[in-house]
């Protein structure tokens, strides 16, 4: 029988308890995730940047409240992450939360370090207006400080916050030179990606002649879209910089396409043949794939001139990718007039691993030729299948004669374009040239983050449009369906019980 007392006790112990849960969970910090990509576990990368730390790293965040609940669950991933680090560093990840939008001299400091303010729409009674918000931060270790400016709803906010701890750290950082003097695009040209490769890297540019070889502090060699001919000591130079270790990222246009005066070319450079000794044969032919992307075409439609959409299998979108860290977490690249690649091993030492191939239904175009792009396509014109367009090639142990080596097929993909005729480039394209040269210069890891988020999941391009229309149905149906059915199911049980209940004859 309950008593008072005992009442007093359970509530007590239960209050008790919940106050003890609280405690422990300020305290021992920890989440389970069930995400396909885990993309709310910390890395083995980001553990080994945060074990390394020798000093304190402060990050004070500046984030705006009362936000819409789709911008404010930034704060709280952010807020969760922050949690994670400083429990994984053993105190040494400190953080703070400051609402700019407190006061004013609060504002300007957060826009005098750097966070810039977005505006963004906010519901308020029956009313739309617009609010200054602030999503950024602020790292700093010692005398040194990096900015996240901006944090985007939906980022890869790991890779943001490891890559500016590890770029406090570091005592001397890699540097990436991307070769010039051969017609290859300047430093300028390369905004998107620049950008990118500056947080962790000295980039920079390097010319080589007959007397001055490659500088001994390259880590990096890049050499991007060479038009002309590339004379024969700077292969001396090459083959003296990868058998002291050097690595080697070459793009490499086979062919070239003007899309202006509709033709198509050969380009020999002389790099193509250096390249064959190594065990890479970038053929001078022009790739051609169902899964592209689409040109604009100008079409008369009585008086009104319109520009229509044109598939045009010259710009293949690469979406089928190896298993391995370059690669890891994209989902598709745009290579306009990539060539095929053959491997043809010269080195039993060396190991090559095709990390991005052409979908499976393909086709070869030789030049010279001339576009069509009312041409009607057919199946025979696809006849190859999975045709590697890039090779990552890697030595088997210290005695190879090469240690790491990426190879692409096509030079265009990371460029921008110089001045006012660049162009803002996919984020995978950047991503996939950048993952390239970390894995040929940084051993840490971090390159698997950059891509940890997921941000799509389209449907596969050879689905016919009766199954998309399947699946798009029952996302939406489904779960309605199953709620309904739960819905009958639990109100037949109910009715039954209470019948059943109904049916007892009670006796006094």
């Amino acid at each position: 029988m309950l008593t008072k007392r005992k009442v007093q006790t359970a509530v007590i112990l239960i209050i008790g308890i919940i106050i003890l849960v609280n405690v422990l969970g300020d305290k021992l910090f920890f989440r389970l995730d069930f995400t396909a990509d885990q993309r709310y576990s910390l890395s083995k990368a980001t553990t080994d940047v945060l074990e390394e730390l020798s000093e304190p790293v402060t990050v004070t965040a500046y984030f705006s409240e009362n936000l819409p609940p789709d911008v404010a669950r930034v704060t709280t991933d952010f807020k969760d992450l922050l949690k994670e680090y400083a429990s994984r560093s053993n105190g040494q990840i400190v953080y703070e939360f400051i609402n700019p939008n407190a006061d004013e001299e609060t504002e300007m400091k957060a826009q005098q370090n750097g966070i810039r303010p977005i505006m963004i729409n906010v519901r308020e009674r029956d009313q739309v207006k617009q609010q200054r918000a602030y999503l950024g931060a602020i790292i700093q270790l010692g005398e040194k400080k990096e900015v996240i400016p901006f944090i985007q709803p939906g980022s890869a906010m790991e890779y943001a916050l490891s890559t500016n701890i590890k770029k406090l750290s570091l005592k001397e950082k890699h540097k990436v030179a991307f070769l010039q003097g051969h017609g290859e695009p300047s430093l300028g040209a390369f905004q998107q990606l620049n950008m990118s490769l500056s947080v962790m890297y000295d980039v920079d540019t390097v010319t080589v002649n007959p007397s001055r070889g490659i500088p001994t502090e390259i880590n990096t060699l890049v050499i991007v879209a060479p038009k002309d001919t590339i004379p024969d000591f700077v292969y001396t130079h090459l083959n003296d910089f990868i058998n002291r270790k050097g690595k080697l990222l070459i793009a490499l246009n086979r062919v070239e396409g003007n899309l202006s005066n509709g033709s198509g070319e050969k380009v020999d450079t002389g790099l193509e043949n250096w390249l064959k000794t190594k065990g890479v044969e970038v053929e001078a032919n022009f790739l051609i794939d169902i899964n592209c992307s689409n040109v604009m075409v100008r079409q008369q439609e009585g008086y009104f001139v319109m520009n229509t959409p044109v598939s045009f299998p010259y710009i293949p979108i690469i979406s089928n990718f190896a298993d391995h860290p370059i690669t890891k977490g994209l989902e598709s690249v745009v290579l306009p007039f990539a060539s095929p690649i053959k491997i043809i091993p010269t080195d039993t030492s060396l190991i090559y691993i095709p990390i991005a191939l052409s979908s499976e239904k393909t086709g070869i175009n030789n030049p010279p030729l001339r576009f069509d792009i009312t041409k009607q396509w057919t199946p025979s014109d696809f006849n190859l299948s999975s045709v590697p367009v890039a090779v990552a090639v890697e030595g088997k142990n210290a005695q190879s004669t090469l240690n790491r080596m990426v190879v692409f097929s096509d030079g265009d993909f990371s460029v921008n374009g110089e001045g006012q005729q660049g162009q803002q480039l996919q984020p995978d394209n950047v991503n996939l040239m950048v993952n390239s040269i970390d894995w040929l210069s940084d051993d840490t890891g971090l390159i698997e983050l950059r891509t940890k988020e997921v941000t799509s999941r389209p449907f596969d391009s050879q689905l016919d449009d009766g199954t998309k229309t399947l699946v798009k149905y029952l996302n939406f149906l489904l779960p309605i369906i199953l709620i309904v059915i739960y819905g009958v199911f639990r109100f037949q049980t109910k009715r039954n019980l209470r019948n059943k209940l109904k049916s007892i004859d009670y006796v006094k």
